[in-house]
């Protein structure tokens, strides 16, 4: 964005997070930066191994063989650099595409042909074979592609010994919140020889998030709730990665009282009981604003009676998970929230900007509201 440099002192002396104690009465201020806003714990292993961005213009090199500790705690040595990669995970395939190592990818996950982001960045990938999902992931497969390095998700760690057996080297990434996507940037940049590209993608959402916070301070906090893909009673409570969003965007998450790191189900009730001031759809919601808005079970709800009901952009992927991109959902929260202090024009310049510079690509601003 054009005006990063303007800014970069303050930047770099603000914090990641910050917390809210109000809902709707309540103002932002500044909190301790080392505090995650989702409330999920890092592992301490992965934290070890990841090490600190760089300085801006300060190139990092990995020496290998190198021994990594993944995002389940595990040891795992590369001997040299990996030339060819197999991702499982459609957050490490983002990752790796971000930090520069589209081209090594042999094997990708499930239903990659459906990913708009692919499609705009890096064609190629929707035709590359297919390992599987989470649930189904083909061991077979992707021996069959010989790969240097395969990556997945933690919750295939069942998987990852009868891989081993196969003669791979596995990492495992568990980005399921900022912090723990920050620690995956690194870690996977470590394993390819890819830091700088790792420093420069975190660098880039630690301005971004700095200057949001900046203009953001001392403002009212909205309350907010954010509903699930398949229903509207479907609620994010604080140990999810939509519990940050919210919080980094200046509001404060009315299902904040829940726990456990999946979506909880909840009644009409309980929504009236909360009565959001704003209600965001998830990105991929299989109901529309309108199906809310007409909703008589609502008639009464806050969020609806004046209109704010809205739906995260889709247009080139879903901003509401942990992806490399997701800092653009709370941005574009915080000019819903507050479009005084953080107007529209502000997340689509930075949007477009994200997209040049770690894919390769320019969306047009407008198109960034459309569904993929």
């Amino acid at each position: 964005m054009k005006n990063i440099k303007k800014w970069l002192p303050l930047l770099l002396a603000l914090s990641l997070a910050f917390s809210t104690t109000a809902c709707g009465g309540g103002s932002r201020g500044n909190t301790d930066s080392s505090a995650d806003s989702s409330g999920n714990q890092a592992s301490s292993s992965a934290e070890d191994t990841a090490s600190s961005p760089a300085p801006s213009g300060e190139a990092r090199q990995t020496l290998y063989p190198v021994t990594l500790t993944d995002q389940l705690g595990r040891e795992v040595t590369l001997e040299k650099e990996p030339q060819s990669l197999v991702s499982g995970y459609y957050i490490s395939t983002s990752l790796l595409l971000a930090l520069g190592c589209g081209d090594r990818l042999v094997g990708v996950e499930a239903k990659a042909e459906s990913r708009a982001l692919y499609r705009l960045s890096a064609p190629y990938l929707t035709k590359l074979p297919s390992t599987g999902s989470a649930k189904e992931f083909d061991l077979e497969g992707c021996a069959a592609l010989h790969p240097d390095l395969v990556v997945v998700p933690a919750r295939l760690k069942d998987s990852i010994p009868a891989l081993e057996e196969l003669g791979l080297t596995v990492l495992a990434v568990n980005p399921e919140d900022q912090e723990l996507l920050t620690q995956a940037a690194l870690l996977l940049g470590e394993a390819t020889n890819t830091l700088s590209a790792a420093d420069a993608l975190i660098r880039f959402q630690e301005e971004q998030l700095g200057f949001s916070q900046s203009i953001l301070a001392g403002v009212q906090t909205p309350c907010v709730y954010l509903s699930g893909n398949s229903s509207l009673l479907n609620a994010a409570g604080s140990e999810m990665y939509q519990n940050s969003l919210i919080e980094n965007a200046g509001g404060v998450n009315v299902a904040g009282e829940l726990t456990g790191n999946y979506w909880g189900e909840i009644s009409y009730e309980q929504l009236l009981i909360w009565d959001p001031e704003y209600i965001i759809l998830a990105s991929d919601a299989a109901y529309t604003v309108d199906s809310v808005l007409s909703d008589p079970n609502l008639a009464q709800c806050r969020a609806v009676k004046n209109g704010h009901v809205y739906q995260l952009p889709n247009a080139v992927e879903s901003w509401d998970s942990p992806v490399p991109g997701s800092v653009l959902g709370s941005l574009w929260l915080a000019s819903i929230l507050h479009p005084e202090q953080y107007p529209d024009t502000q997340w689509k310049e930075t949007a477009v900007s994200f997209y040049e510079t770690f894919y390769g690509f320019t969306p047009e601003p407008e198109s960034l509201y459309a569904a993929d």
